[in-house]
């Protein structure tokens, strides 16, 4: 009971919550030579990182202007 307690505990930490983990791998992995490479591959991926950085502009906007609304 106690070992399943200390075991929350470790999985709640602040450092957990704000791992980037499969998305930080995204934009910041070492090229890798056995990855087959053409122009439509990296088109794609090209358009999903603009995707991801407009969300999560949109987001901390959001956010923000939820903040200012409240509290000013």
């Amino acid at each position: 009971m106690e070992q399943q307690q200390k075991e929350n505990q470790e999985k709640l930490t602040w450092k957990n919550f704000f791992q980037v983990g499969e998305v930080g791998g995204y934009f910041f992995r070492k090229k890798d030579p056995n990855r087959p490479s053409n122009i439509s591959l990296k088109m794609m991926h090209g358009v999903n990182k603009i995707s991801i950085l407009m969300f999560l502009a949109c987001v901390i906007i959001i956010i923000t202007r939820i903040i200012v609304r409240k509290y000013f």
